[in-house]
C-alpha cells in the first residue's frame, strides 16, 4: 500500500519512513506544506499521515483543502499538539485518526492498516479470498492452511488484489500502488510480479482482462 508521510522534522520522517518500508508499504515523504498539499493529486495513496506544524503551510489547511477538493484517502495526524480541542479540531475538520508524539511505529503501522482496511469495506483484519489468508499485520499468507512465503513485493500485490477484489486494475495503477518516486521501475515489473504469485496461487488466481488489466480471479 502507498502511504503520503508529511513531516517535516527529518529524525522523525526519515524513521517513520524507513520503518514502514520495511513492514511493506511504499512512502513518499515531503518536508513542506505547500508542496505535500499539492502531492496528494499526484499519485493513488491509500492512506496518508499528516504532521500539524509545518514550514509553509499548516496541516489543518493541508486537510481542510484536501476534503474541500474532495479527497477521501484515509489521513492520520502526528502532531505534538495534544490538547483536547486540537485533537477534536483535526477530527472535525476531516482526519480520520489522531496520534500524539511521541509514538511507536507499530502503532503508525497498526493504525494505517485499520483505515485502509476500512475504507475498502474490510471488517475483519485478515483478508481471506477462497483458500487464501493473508495477515497484513504480520504479513504472512497461508494457503490451505499452510504457510506460504512470498517476497515482499508480492505480498505487497497480494494485499492489494485481495483489497480490491472485484475490480479490474489497470498495469499503470498497481505500478503506482507497489512502487513510490525513489524507485526505478523496470517495464516488465508488475507482469513479473503476478507471473510469481500465479506460480504460487494458480493461475486462475489473478485473470489478465485484455486491454484493460488484472482482476482477481477464483480462490486458490
Amino acid at each position: 500500500m502507498r502511504i503520503l508521510l508529511i513531516e517535516d522534522d527529518a529524525l522523525i520522517g526519515d524513521g517513520i519512513k524507513a520503518g514502514l518500508i520495511k513492514l511493506g508499504f511504499s512512502v513518499d515523504w515531503f518536508t513542506e506544506g505547500k508542496t505535500g498539499l499539492q502531492a496528494l493529486d499526484a499519485a493513488p495513496y491509500d492512506a496518508v499521515v499528516l504532521d500539524l506544524s509545518l514550514p509553509g503551510l499548516d496541516g489543518l489547511d493541508i486537510l481542510r483543502e484536501w476534503r474541500k477538493r474532495g479527497h477521501q484517502e484515509p489521513v492520520l495526524i502526528l502532531t505534538a499538539r495534544d490538547a483536547l480541542e486540537q485533537r477534536v479540531s483535526g477530527l472535525q475538520q476531516g482526519a480520520d485518526d489522531y496520534l500524539c508524539k511521541p509514538f511507536a511505529l507499530a502503532e503508525v503501522a497498526a493504525r494505517l492498516q485499520a483505515l485502509i482496511r476500512r475504507s475498502h469495506g474490510q471488517v475483519t483484519p485478515a483478508l481471506r479470498h477462497g483458500d487464501v489468508c493473508f495477515d497484513p499485520a504480520s504479513r504472512s499468507v497461508t494457503l490451505r492452511k499452510q504457510p506460504l512465503i512470498l517476497k515482499p513485493r508480492e505480498l505487497a500485490l497480494l494485499e492489494l488484489f485481495l483489497l480490491n477484489a472485484g475490480r479490474v486494475l489497470p498495469r499503470a495503477l498497481i505500478e503506482e500502488k507497489l512502487y513510490n518516486w525513489d524507485e526505478e521501475v523496470s517495464s516488465n515489473a508488475v507482469e513479473v510480479h503476478i507471473h510469481h504469485l500465479r506460480r504460487k496461487l494458480g493461475n486462475s488466481f489473478i485473470r489478465t482482462v485484455h486491454g484493460v488489466g488484472y482482476i482477481l480471479g477464483d480462490g486458490a
